[in-house]
């Protein structure tokens, strides 16, 4: 047996660790924003028909564009935004995870820079560390929201070759205003990718940075099927953006990148977005509920237009987060060094936590 320091591993990869969280047998597991409802007996029983008739075909490989699924995912965005999307802007890949890689090999690499806004999602500096990217940050504010004047200094600073924004941000659920995104959008000397992958959840009101997409052929907006849809097991991402980056996205994909099973799963659940879109109001509801609950008992919120809440502060975080576990619950470390990250539940799991957190901060 042999380390990984045994290996002529590249340098900058030496003593890092693989993403990820704890994936552990608990009552309530609500610590990476995972949909909790599983998937109704309709949408099981659609979903094993159309794996079925794909796996008819599995010698053969798959639609290498995914035309039919992107056209339903137009369709879709078309009607939960009423921005009109044709399949020509969206591109398919296996979760939203790749979508951003493949934008990164596409316009970052070696000698060029990319920019976000901290604390914020943590994949970001590992998709530019494996594209050769450098990767430089700006703060946000005590609100954890970009501003206009901290998002152009920045960029003034910085001439990023890429502005990475979350919108709601991940860890701590903030929407990115449309005043600032329009403001970035005229400063910015290269792309602008907005990551909403927590989109649906967002409150009434927040616009979706879907409908600057006219009259912007540099702005991309990318998004998962993995948390509103239930679906994070299958991983299914895509981007919408001008043809032109999608044009420029295929050059970077792998070959037949996206399998039949998983296309058919997905346009099966996109068949059934009525249904899974209506867990999405029962969550948000939740959502808003526990950040209530939690205001009251003293503790500080971040606004959330996602379906999580960053709460905190804690002088030993990590003994909270214990307590808990020892509790059945699971909830995620991350985000600023005195908060917590908890995932909404189910009404159920969410009443655990609530029952755990008051044991343990009693």
């Amino acid at each position: 047996m042999v380390g990984m320091d045994d290996l002529p591993v590249r340098d900058d990869l030496r003593g890092q660790v693989p993403y990820g969280a704890p994936q552990l047998d608990v009552r309530a597991r609500l610590n990476v924003n995972e949909n909790p409802f599983p998937p109704s007996e309709s949408l099981v029983a659609d979903v094993s028909a159309a794996v079925a008739e794909a796996t008819r075909g599995l010698n053969r490989y798959p639609d290498r564009d995914a035309v039919a699924l992107r056209a339903d995912l137009a369709a879709y965005l078309t009607g939960e935004t009423g921005v009109a999307v044709d399949g020509e802007q969206v591109f398919a890949s296996n979760g939203s995870n790749e979508v951003m890689h493949q934008l990164m090999l596409a316009f970052g690499g070696p000698g060029r820079t990319a920019l976000g806004f901290t604390p914020t999602y943590s994949m970001y500096p590992e998709y530019c560390r494996d594209t050769f990217t450098r990767y430089v940050t700006a703060p946000r504010d005590d609100s954890f929201r970009v501003t206009t004047g901290s998002a152009l200094a920045a960029i003034a600073e910085h001439r990023p070759d890429i502005v990475l924004l979350a919108s709601p941000n991940n860890p701590t659920g903030t929407p990115l205003e449309r005043d600032v995104l329009a403001a970035v959008l005229d400063a910015a000397p290269g792309m602008v990718i907005v990551d909403e992958a927590y989109a649906e959840f967002r409150r009434a009101g927040t616009a979706s940075a879907l409908d600057l997409l006219g009259g912007h052929p540099r702005l991309v907006v990318t998004r998962t099927m993995s948390k509103a849809f239930a679906l994070a097991g299958a991983r299914v991402g895509y981007l919408v953006a001008d043809p032109a980056v999608v044009q420029a996205v295929r050059l970077v994909r792998l070959p037949y990148h996206l399998s039949a099973v998983t296309q058919a799963v997905a346009r099966t659940a996109l068949a059934h977005s009525d249904e899974l879109l209506s867990q999405v109001t029962v969550l948000r509801a939740e959502r808003d509920a526990l950040v209530t609950w939690l205001r009251g008992r003293g503790h500080d919120v971040a606004d959330s237009d996602a379906n999580f809440v960053l709460f905190g502060r804690f002088a030993d975080r990590r003994a909270v987060w214990q307590g808990l576990l020892d509790r059945g619950v699971l909830i995620r470390e991350t985000g600023p060094q005195d908060w917590l990250r908890v995932s909404v539940g189910t009404p159920e799991e969410n009443a655990a936590f609530r029952a755990a957190l008051e044991e343990v901060t009693a």
